[in-house]
C-alpha cells in the first residue's frame, strides 16, 4: 500500500500510524536510571513526606529550613519523595481535618506531627489508621501522651521539654535568689510540650517560687498580650514573667515596655523568634531557653525517609536503642542564652548537656546556619 493510500483509508490509517510511532518510541526508550530496587522513579508523581505544625509561628521557619535542606542533601526527589510543611490553624479540629484528608490520599508516604492535644483520642486514632495504611508516622516538637498513645507514632524527635523547663526555672532562681511569684503564658495547656515545660519551670525554680497562674491564649497573639496585662493587674506582687511558647516572649516584652516597668520583672522565655532576639539585644529579655527546630526538620525528614525505605541502619545511627522501651526519642538539645554583660546566670548551674551561650555567641551560631531564629 502506498503512503497516499494509507492515509486515504481514513481514521483506521491514522490509528495505525499513531500506534506505529508509539511502538518505535517505546522500543527506543531506556529505563529511568535514577530508579533502583524498591525506589520509585523520580519521573513519576512524588510521594509526600509531610510535617504538620501545631500553628503558625516564626518558630517553624527554622524547622522548614531544616526540612528543605534535608530534602536536597538526602536526594529525596531522586527517590520519589518530596518534603512539605503544612501549617495548622492552632486547633485540634484543624489537625483532625488534615489527618482525615491524608488518610484518603494515596500520595502520603510519611507524616511528622506536632501534637496540639497529647491525650486526644481522635488524633491518636487517625494516626493509628495512617500507620495501618503503611504511612510512616512520627511526632515532632510535641509528642502524644506516651503512656496512653505511644503506639500512635513510631518515635518522637524534639526537645526534652521537662529538662528545658527545669533549665528556665534555674534561671529564675539565679536571677531572684530570694524567690517570688510568676505567671506562665502559653498557647494551649493540653500539649505535651507545654505540660512538660510548665512542670519543669516549677521544679527548676524551687520552693521559694510560687506559680500564680498559667494563662492560655489559643495561639491568639492579641490575647497573649492581654493575658500579660491582666496578670500584672491581678497579681501586683509578680516579679517573674515566663513565656512558654515562642510568641509569648515578644508579647511579654511589648506589655512590660508599654507599662515602663522593665526593672520590676525578670523576663524568661522559650525560643528565639526574630522579635525575641531583637529584644534580648535591646536588654528586654533576661534569659532564653532555645530549642533546635532546624534539627527537628532535618533529622525528622531523615528519619521519615529511613522509615519509608525500611533503612534500619540509618534509624539506628540516630537512635541506637530503637526498638527498646526508651529508644523511641531523639533529643535535639537545648541552649540557654543570656545577655553578653551583667547577667547573674552562671554556666555551672545547668545540666552538662545544655549549651550555655552569651547572646553574641548565639548570634554567631544563627549566622553559621543562615537562620533568622530558632
Amino acid at each position: 500500500m502506498s503512503l497516499r493510500s494509507f492515509f486515504r483509508s481514513g481514521r483506521r490509517g491514522a490509528w495505525y500510524l499513531m500506534a506505529l510511532l508509539a511502538c518505535v518510541s517505546g522500543c527506543n526508550s531506556k529505563p529511568d536510571a535514577g530508579a533502583g530496587p524498591g525506589i520509585p522513579s523520580a519521573k513519576k508523581d512524588l510521594r509526600r513526606v509531610i510535617l504538620l505544625t501545631n500553628g503558625n509561628s516564626p518558630y517553624w521557619d527554622a524547622c522548614r529550613a531544616g526540612m528543605q535542606n534535608a530534602e536536597k542533601d538526602l536526594g529525596l526527589k531522586d527517590r520519589g519523595l518530596a518534603a512539605t510543611m503544612e501549617v495548622n490553624d492552632g486547633t485540634v479540629a484543624g489537625q483532625l481535618d488534615k489527618l482525615r484528608q491524608y488518610g484518603s490520599q494515596a500520595d502520603v508516604a510519611a507524616l511528622a506531627i506536632s501534637s496540639i492535644d497529647a491525650k486526644n483520642v481522635g488524633v491518636a486514632n487517625e494516626l493509628k489508621a495512617l500507620r495501618k495504611k503503611g504511612v510512616a508516622v512520627i511526632t515532632i516538637d510535641s509528642d502524644m501522651d506516651r503512656e496512653t498513645f505511644r503506639d500512635a507514632r513510631t518515635l518522637f524527635i524534639g526537645t526534652d521539654n521537662y529538662t528545658a523547663g527545669v533549665e528556665l526555672g534555674k534561671c529564675a532562681k539565679q536571677l531572684r535568689p530570694d524567690g517570688g511569684k510568676y505567671v506562665s503564658f502559653v498557647g494551649i495547656t493540653d500539649a505535651q510540650n507545654a505540660i512538660d515545660r510548665i512542670r519543669g519551670v516549677a521544679d527548676g525554680a524551687g520552693e521559694k517560687f510560687q506559680s500564680a497562674d498559667t494563662m492560655a491564649d489559643s495561639f491568639d497573639q492579641s490575647r497573649a498580650r492581654e493575658n500579660v496585662r491582666n496578670s500584672i493587674v491581678n497579681h501586683p506582687d509578680l516579679n517573674v514573667l515566663v513565656g512558654i511558647y515562642s510568641y509569648n516572649g515578644p508579647a511579654i516584652v511589648d506589655v512590660v515596655k508599654e507599662r515602663g516597668k522593665r526593672d520590676a520583672y525578670s523576663t524568661l522565655i522559650f525560643d528565639a523568634e526574630p522579635n525575641a532576639i531583637r529584644e534580648m539585644g535591646a536588654g528586654q529579655v533576661d534569659a532564653m531557653v532555645v530549642q533546635n527546630p532546624y534539627q527537628m526538620g532535618f533529622q525528622g525528614v531523615k528519619l521519615l525517609k529511613a522509615l519509608v525505605e525500611d533503612d534500619q541502619a540509618s534509624i539506628k545511627e540516630l537512635l541506637p536503642k530503637f526498638g527498646e522501651p526508651e529508644g523511641d526519642i531523639y533529643d535535639t538539645g537545648i541552649k540557654v542564652i543570656v545577655p553578653d554583660e551583667g547577667s547573674a546566670i552562671k554556666r555551672e548551674e545547668f545540666d552538662a548537656k545544655t549549651e550555655f551561650l552569651k547572646f553574641s555567641e548565639f548570634r554567631d551560631w544563627l549566622k553559621k546556619y543562615k537562620l533568622a531564629g530558632s
